[in-house]
């Protein structure tokens, strides 16, 4: 067999540099959850109460237009028995933990001002998020989304950033759920820029070096196909040099870019698919989270009104987690009902027959699936997720599928730590 272990010793040889190439650009999972929303609140309207009262709001908008489970059944035509498993469930949720991931916005929804406006808001939002850090009522995930790199708005951006990156860092706000959102990224040289920002600011505010990381928000067709006939996206994500956390699809920029007339524009509409399908390609296997857009159809209003407004929120967000990606941006507190008892339907749906498939691929025993270890992986991932929002309790997991979360997080080549 010697002439095998030559052969074994060439190839490995020869193939080194593809390996570690593969393991650089596809590391997998990063080890860490994935908010189920993104909420969006212009820079000047947010403060140290801000998340406390889009929990009240959302709360009290599910308390009067689907005050019981029965309601939400009707409201968002659930089986009976899902509906008693989730609605306990979102309220609870609206009550502990209503914003799982949030961004002060300095870009659209703040606008342009005079800098010394903008200044003045930038330094009075972080010094809120600094005392919600301290009080333990920040959401887990947290950050800003800035002006673009593109020419006009390059410096605003930049001056933003490092007001609010000093401020941070000077009072011990910065956490590991810090993070920041580039908008309207048009070229892989935009990335590169932004890792040598945050480097330099990262000098300039002794924060810890390549500790500072960020989305990039998709939508510009530039991202998706560029001038050369490569999908920019994929080089953005090299671009960042680990620094890239999430592909944010931008509903409406995209969409208006491609000449989508205003009254179809949607995270359902053809175009959107397509530039969702390229980033879910350009993301797998990086560590990479995707997330898809916002609905702009808010629940106001009547009774009626804010019922069809939930249904449509409600099926766009299961479209979204059908398709794979789990993650959207809220714009309303009365939208978090729905984002949460979609959410918590889509998991606890599942649970059953997700459970009894790891059950039989883990301790064996009769199934009607002969699963693989990549099928299995996302089964577990889907309970993993299920358990991450509140959707499904550990101990659930445990009785239903015989394994613990240790076990889980393995199974869904989740790394700890």
């Amino acid at each position: 067999m010697s002439h095998l272990e030559d052969l074994v010793g060439r190839l490995d040889r020869a193939l080194a540099g593809a390996d570690a190439a593969l393991a650089a650009s596809y590391p997998g999972d990063r080890g860490v959850r994935q908010p189920v929303h993104t909420v969006y609140v212009p820079g000047d309207r947010y403060d140290e109460k801000t998340v406390a009262q889009w929990a009240a709001e959302s709360g009290r908008a599910l308390a009067e237009h689907a005050d019981s489970a029965a309601e939400i059944a009707e409201a968002f035509d659930l089986r009976p028995e899902l509906a008693d498993a989730v609605y306990d469930r979102v309220r609870a949720k609206l009550a502990a933990e209503s914003i799982e991931d949030l961004r002060i916005d300095f870009e659209d929804g703040y606008g342009a001002r005079p800098d010394a406006d903008e200044d003045a808001a930038v330094t009075a939002a972080a010094r809120a998020l600094v005392a919600t850090v301290r009080d333990g009522s920040a959401p887990p995930f947290h950050g800003i989304r800035i002006k673009s790199f593109e020419a006009p708005t390059r410096h605003r951006g930049l001056r933003t950033l490092d007001l609010f990156l000093e401020e941070l860092a000077g009072e011990g706000g910065l956490t590991d759920g810090l993070v920041i959102t580039l908008p309207k990224v048009t070229s892989v040289e935009q990335v590169d820029a932004m890792v040598t920002a945050l480097a330099a600011l990262e000098a300039a505010h002794g924060i810890v070096a390549g500790s500072l990381r960020f989305e990039i928000q998709v939508e510009t067709p530039q991202a998706i196909l560029g001038s050369d006939g490569t999908a920019l996206v994929a080089r953005m994500i090299a671009a960042g040099d680990g620094r890239v956390t999430g592909l944010h699809y931008g509903t409406y920029d995209y969409s208006a870019s491609l000449g989508v007339a205003a009254a179809y524009q949607s995270m359902e509409h053809p175009v959107a698919d397509h530039a969702k399908d390229v980033m879910q390609v350009a993301a797998a296997g990086t560590g990479v989270f995707v997330s898809d857009g916002s609905t702009n159809v808010l629940p106001v209003g009547d009774r009626e009104a804010v019922r069809s407004a939930w249904r449509l929120h409600a099926r766009l967000v299961s479209r979204s987690l059908a398709r794979g990606i789990y993650q959207g941006w809220d714009l309303h507190p009365a939208q978090l009902p729905s984002r949460y008892i979609a959410t918590y339907a889509f998991f606890r749906d599942g649970l059953d027959v997700a459970s009894a498939r790891l059950r039989a691929y883990v301790h064996g025993g009769e199934s009607s699936y002969l699963d693989e270890p990549a099928t299995a992986a996302a089964l577990a991932a889907f309970v993993l997720r299920g358990v991450e929002c509140g959707a499904v309790t550990a101990d659930e997991v445990e009785r239903s599928a015989g394994i613990d979360m240790a076990e889980l997080a393995g199974l869904a080549r989740r790394r700890i730590g």
